[in-house]
């Protein structure tokens, strides 16, 4: 099965080729998408927030039970 070429439409291209052999062109495809300091700094501050909230929400709900566990132990 031969590679076909992004830019010139040249179908004659071997599998592992990482150029076209007619026009020159990198045939190993481009990310479509890669994250940048800004996407990570909201993702981690999104994770953040989460933990905190399920930490704050674990400490009111949780600590009668607690209690009431080593108070009757």
């Amino acid at each position: 099965m031969a590679v076909k070429c992004f830019r010139c439409g040249c179908n004659t291209n071997k599998d592992n080729a990482k150029f076209c052999s007619k026009c020159g062109q990198s045939l190993t495809m481009a990310p479509a998408w890669l994250p940048d300091v800004k996407w990570h700094i909201k993702t981690l501050g999104i994770i953040y927030v989460i933990l905190l909230i399920v930490f704050i929400v674990g400490q009111v709900l949780l600590k009668p039970y607690v209690r009431n566990i080593v108070e009757n132990w």
